[in-house]
């Protein structure tokens, strides 16, 4: 949806002169206390995908070009924590971290206190929805210049009841009118503003919802829908925490592109990225775009410099090659990985030990032993996943639970290397044209699969980005058409390629 410029006959609210807001401001709504979640700290606290719920929260206001300003409304007692949120993660639009009230109506009050006398449009949110989209925040604001409230809901995929105090049923609504609310709720400042000021007046006000305020004091004004998503779900109950942790894996980050040449010059000369598994496939193409744009890359595998990344002995010391030659290691790569087909019941003890060791143990050792190199440059630690990581599947039951493991050891890495400044990301390419997969599965249809090359450049934006904890999804562009991956001749060789999808 765009701006809504046109609406029916009879709908469109009538208003004294155009709107004209000063700015827009996002308020989270950060007062809950994590009581249905049994938890001794505010549920907007607890973490999710390596950050706090919050965190990713105010990310998403943060990057909207919509929102102007942010302010937070804290649980009592902590602010402070809050803060100190805000500050590491450098949000420059948080203007003030203040207490929120004791009731729904008081924090509310707070909040307009806070936004100030001007005109503006006001987000209202809760903290504990993060994974809202930018799309949703889009609509609200573009909807403002025609309305002046605006709630975010979705269809109902329950049948409604409603009972008794007996739990008898009394009505059962029609469910194609019906919506579940959720958050943001928009408004003009002036209208949310004369909603509480009639509200007042009444000793029986209760709010539990901002658009309920307006539709009941300020029942002429037309109140807006703009389409929620599925995913903007609030966490409330322990189930929560976990769905939440889910949509976040399962979700594609988005990474930025630079603009052209010069822009990944300015940002990659100097700097020294380490390969493991730079042979062939992703790994090599990585290394050849990286050191076009000025970066020092040392790519290291086992069939071109015999080094193995689980043998801790041979990955210290391709570090250490890596760091006397050039004083610094900024990024560490790990494309290394094998694919082994055939039921499990079958494979014999050595290959089932083989493919564990490569494909998990090789990166757990290669990110123990860089983490005092990234730590000295406040760099990132990129491994790779593949789309098997969300079900295993028949006949690599290994490979794709390897892949599900380096995705939990990248959240897990992200949370506990925050406070060092180091990243952990993992990327996510669908089916890619390597000597892995095409000695796995033959010759395939080049329309299908993924370019190396597309991935490599992905690969590269991640490493120059602010992202940790992410599992990025990288998938073909229409009309891309791979060259056709030869199988090499040697049996080893696609250890050195990255994971097939």
């Amino acid at each position: 949806m765009t701006q809504d410029q046109t609406t029916a006959p009879g709908t469109r609210p009538e208003t004294p002169a155009p709107w004209r807001p000063s700015r827009t401001v996002a308020v989270v709504l950060a007062g809950g206390t994590g009581t249905r979640l049994g938890l001794g700290i505010p549920k907007q606290l607890l973490k999710i995908a390596g950050k706090p719920i919050i965190e990713h929260t105010l990310a998403v206001f943060e990057a909207a070009p919509e929102i102007d300003e942010i302010i937070v409304l804290m649980a009592t007692g902590h602010v402070d924590e809050a803060q100190r949120i805000v500050d590491k993660a450098g949000f420059r639009k948080v203007t003030k971290v203040v207490e929120g009230g004791d009731t729904r109506n008081a924090t509310t009050r707070i909040a307009l206190d806070a936004v100030g006398e001007a005109d503006c449009n006001i987000l209202f949110h809760d903290a504990v929805r993060p994974l809202l989209s930018g799309r949703i925040v889009r609509e609200c604001v573009n909807a403002l210049w025609t309305y002046a409230a605006v709630d975010v809901a979705i269809p109902s995929a329950d049948t409604i009841i409603q009972v008794d105090e007996d739990e008898c049923i009394t009505d059962i609504p029609v469910r194609a009118t019906l919506r579940r609310g959720q958050t943001p709720q928009a408004f003009r400042s002036s209208t949310i503003r004369e909603a509480y000021r009639r509200a007042e007046g009444d000793p029986n006000f209760a709010a539990t919802d901002d658009c309920g305020v307006v539709l009941r004091y300020l029942p002429e004004v037309p109140i807006k829908v703009i389409d929620g998503s599925d995913e903007n779900i609030k966490v409330t109950h322990p189930v929560d925490v976990h769905l939440a942790d889910k949509l976040f894996q399962l979700a594609a980050a988005k990474v930025p592109r630079l603009t052209d040449h010069r822009s990944y010059s300015e940002e990659v000369t100097g700097r020294t990225i380490v390969v493991f598994g730079g042979s062939y496939g992703i790994g090599h193409d990585l290394t050849e775009l990286a050191r076009r744009h000025g970066a020092q890359v040392f790519p290291f595998s086992r069939s071109s410099t015999g080094t193995h990344v689980e043998r801790p002995e041979d990955v210290e010391a391709a570090l250490r090659t890596a760091f006397e030659a050039t004083g610094r290691i900024d990024h560490v790569v790990v494309t290394a990985g094998i694919l082994e087909k055939g039921a499990l019941a079958e494979m014999d003890q050595a290959t089932i030990d083989r493919v564990l060791q490569v494909n998990f143990v090789g990166p757990v050792t290669v990110a123990r032993q860089s983490l005092p190199y990234l730590q000295q440059t406040k760099g990132q630690l990129l491994l790779y996943t593949s789309s098997s990581y969300t079900r295993g599947r028949a006949d690599y039951a290994l490979y794709s639970a390897t892949k599900a493991a380096l995705v939990n050891l990248t959240q897990a890495l992200s949370d506990e290397w925050a406070e060092l400044g180091v990243r952990v990301n993992v990327i996510n390419p669908e089916r890619t044209a390597t000597p892995m997969r095409t000695k796995a599965f033959g010759t395939e249809p080049e329309h299908t699969l993924l370019a190396a090359e597309t991935v490599a450049q992905a690969s590269l934006d991640v490493l120059i980005s602010d992202l940790t904890g992410q599992v990025i999804d990288v998938r073909r562009p229409p009309g891309e058409t791979p060259a056709v991956v030869p199988v090499p001749a040697q049996a080893d060789r696609p250890i050195d390629t990255a994971p097939v999808g």
